[in-house]
């Protein structure tokens, strides 16, 4: 049984240590949890829920966003972005320090660490929250895992990130001083390039110094997009799906998505599971 279904995973309480805002709505919350911390992937994530409130009553699936060392310089703590869109999110801008909520993981998949001359990540809202993680280990900045997972580092990590207006961007600084190379854009032309995040993969694919392999996160229609390109570029690309999910364990079947197999026939597989990364090219968007 692979080791990210949810017989393996960790459930219990975890301490808030900070919960700061990056942006318009968006907001980072620290957790103290030394158990996931210490064996979650980039790409993987978990699912929380607010202790004690039974509206909502089910927890909300986050990505993991980077892992933060403790005293002893071991993985102790785990960085989660949101953005305060729905009644979950919204309550959780009101957590404060020292405040007690309820995490089971780490769940998922995860990112494949495929060695590659130039990793393209590419995100849409709130779709960079995965890539942080995942750009510090093609730096070879961090390994991540129990045992910790090594890749062959990337000659060129680069991001482009795509948002309605600059004051939704978070965590552009964050990438650049890792030295990944940012694209922007906004679809009000607010800040870097006016029109659409797939618009700059053609033109960032073109500079790679060696071969290219995209991954990206955000809307489906942009990922669906991104997936056109990326086979008329003849370029690999994996997408991490953002499926609602209830349970995130795989039970409940509400995160399911059309999947094709290897002899051009699709079933059905839940993202929370055999999920949420795809390759591109077997994901049935519509």
């Amino acid at each position: 049984m692979p080791t990210h279904y949810a017989d393996h995973a960790w459930h219990g309480p975890v301490t808030v240590e900070e919960n700061v805002t990056l942006a318009r709505d968006t907001y980072r919350i620290r957790l103290a949890c030394p158990e996931i911390a210490r064996r979650v992937l980039p790409g993987q994530f978990l699912m929380l829920r607010l202790p004690g409130e039974s509206d909502p009553l089910l927890g909300r699936p986050l990505a993991l966003y980077d892992v933060v060392a403790g005293p002893g310089g071991q993985p102790h703590s785990i960085d989660l972005v949101y953005l305060a869109v729905g009644k979950m999110t919204r309550l959780l801008t009101a957590v404060g320090v020292g405040a007690t909520l309820e995490a089971w993981g780490p769940l998922g998949n995860g990112f494949p660490l495929t060695p590659t001359k130039h990793l393209l990540m590419l995100a849409g809202g709130i779709g960079q929250t995965p890539f942080l993680a995942l750009a510090r280990a093609y730096l070879g900045l961090q390994r991540y895992g129990d045992p910790p997972r090594q890749v062959v580092p990337a000659e060129q990590v680069s991001l482009c990130y795509g948002v309605r207006s600059g004051d939704l961007l978070a965590g552009v600084e964050e990438f650049r001083r890792l030295g990944v190379s940012v694209h922007l854009s906004t679809e009000d032309g607010s800040l870097g390039y006016r029109g659409l995040v797939t618009d700059l993969i053609a033109p960032v694919v073109r500079q790679s110094a060696g071969a290219c392999r995209i991954v990206c996160c955000g809307p489906e229609r942009m990922m669906q997009a991104a997936a056109e390109i990326a086979r008329q570029l003849g370029v690999p690309c994996q997408v991490s799906l953002e499926s609602p999910m209830a349970c995130g364990i795989g039970i409940c079947f509400s995160c399911v998505k059309k999947i094709r197999d290897g002899s051009g026939h699709w079933d059905y597989r839940r993202t929370c599971v055999e999920g949420p990364v795809f390759e591109a090219a077997d994901v049935e968007f519509y």
